[in-house]
């Protein structure tokens, strides 16, 4: 009998924990989740998931308020903002109840509460005390708050306070930050109406990913209504009267000042750690965390404390959903002496606008940065079937390769169904494939997916 309660406990139940307690159950390890909020983190229950529901809603209401440009009249409408909150919280009770299903289905223990690891094989939740062969934090991330003045007035929210109110009406609505999540929120609420102002520090919003998808959603949200603020630093916040009022620097150097009934601050993330080690651990490992909270791992995702691990959120890199699950796969894999087979190299990520966003591997920039030579091939949507019959009059596909062999390296999609198709790229950059080979593929016609073959095409 084994001197320890299990062969493997996680700390976090969101999808990189889930999904390696499910991989984990499958090779016959004895496994315990420890989860101090509700099952699913942060892409369930603050962030992935929530926000898709309300977009969907948000969809539904805009293509009905354009219906009649397809012969399609809609009187009375009306968003009501309760039931779309209501929906969303129902999507995310079904969703919980499949992922605490299968923890039971799959024999898995799920221990209720705050876990500290005191030791290496050591945890402690609720005052009592478990041991583990291996132990694997997946504790994920939390927003960000900027130490701008006034960020912590009243009516200054972060996303996980937003998605709480549900789809509650903002009149005049000031989003700090043009990521991903900015972007994703300024879609759905200037779709449901409400007056949406978005404030970029940086040149251009979605700075990290290719530059001509920044430029042509800035002109998309803009379309929408949406007042559109890049290399505008935001100095301060204030209060006056039930009002708030930002002060941003615009590209001129000038003070521009906007007023907002709610302001969502969305510039980045930091690793939820805080006291998920004891402070005699991280006094006998100080080299356990770096000076921003995030967990150092080796290739393996061990910690400096040998038999302890850590994967997603909390350990930096991309912060996705799928990148926790995959990384806590391979970690387990790896725990168990097998290879860990899922390729971390190609990792696609998705943006919810209306287009569309998806990217998969390197821009022509960062290719060229790197010292590879490339060819790029866009194919614009325009000349998209679909695309014309969906109303989605602006987009494209880019395809990035190397000059000397044409294998693909890179994808840039802005277009209908984007998140749907960049698995196909994904899986082409992941098994090298060139140019030619996507573009002798027979693709459906018509379709979106038609314009990855017709790109390869060029």
């Amino acid at each position: 009998m084994s001197e320890f309660n299990y062969d493997l406990l996680i700390i976090g139940a969101g999808p990189g924990g889930y999904e390696a307690a499910f991989y984990a159950a499958e090779l016959g390890m004895k496994v315990a989740i420890a989860e101090k909020d509700r099952v699913g983190g942060t892409c369930l229950n603050r962030g992935c998931i929530p926000t898709k529901a309300l977009m969907h809603s948000s969809d539904v209401y805009r293509d009905a308020a354009h219906g009649a440009e397809v012969g399609v009249e809609c009187e009375g409408l009306h968003a009501n903002r309760a039931r779309i909150g209501e929906r969303k919280d129902e999507v995310l009770d079904t969703l919980r109840n499949g992922i605490t299903g299968l923890i039971k289905k799959k024999k898995i223990d799920l221990l209720e509460g705050e876990a500290k690891v005191v030791a290496p094989h050591r945890v402690v939740i609720n005052g009592e005390e478990y041991t583990a062969e291996n132990i694997m934090v997946a504790t994920g991330s939390k927003p960000f708050m900027p130490p701008i003045p006034g960020y912590d007035l009243p009516g200054v929210v972060d996303s996980t306070e937003l998605l709480d109110m549900g789809a509650e009406e903002i009149p005049e609505f000031v989003i700090i930050g043009g990521g991903v999540i900015g972007i994703e929120f300024a879609t759905i609420y200037a779709d449901l109406g409400d007056h949406v102002t978005v404030i970029e520090g940086m040149d251009r919003l979605l700075p990290i990913i290719d530059k001509e998808i920044g430029r042509s959603i800035k002109m998309t949200l803009e379309k929408k209504g949406v007042d559109v603020h890049v290399a505008s630093p935001v100095q301060k916040i204030e209060k006056d009267g039930d009002k708030l009022v930002v002060t941003l620097k615009n590209k001129k150097g000038e003070e521009v000042q906007v007023k907002a009934d709610k302001v969502l601050m969305c510039v980045g993330r930091r690793p939820n750690t805080a006291g998920v080690f004891s402070d005699e651990l991280l006094k006998e490992y100080p080299d356990l965390e770096d000076g921003k909270g995030f967990i150092k791992v080796d290739e393996k995702y061990e910690t400096p404390v040998k038999s302890v691990y850590a994967i997603g959120d909390c350990i930096g890199g991309i912060q996705l959903a799928h990148t926790a699950s995959a990384e806590g796969r391979n970690a387990v894999a790896l725990i168990n002496g097998c290879q860990a087979t899922i390729n971390m190299g190609t990792v696609p990520s998705c943006i919810y606008t209306d287009p569309e966003i998806a990217v998969v591997g390197m821009t022509a920039d960062e290719a060229k940065e790197a010292g590879i030579e490339v060819i790029t091939k866009k194919y614009p949507m325009s000349a998209n079937g679909k695309t014309i019959i969906a109303g989605l009059d602006r987009g494209f596909v880019k395809l990035v390769a190397r000059a000397d062999d044409h294998v693909i390296i890179g994808a840039h999609l802005l277009c209908g169904r984007a998140s749907d198709l960049i698995g196909e790229l994904a899986v082409a950059i992941g098994r090298e494939m060139m140019l030619e080979e996507v573009a002798n593929i027979i693709h459906p016609h018509p379709s979106f997916a038609e314009a990855i073959m017709e790109a390869a095409r060029l």
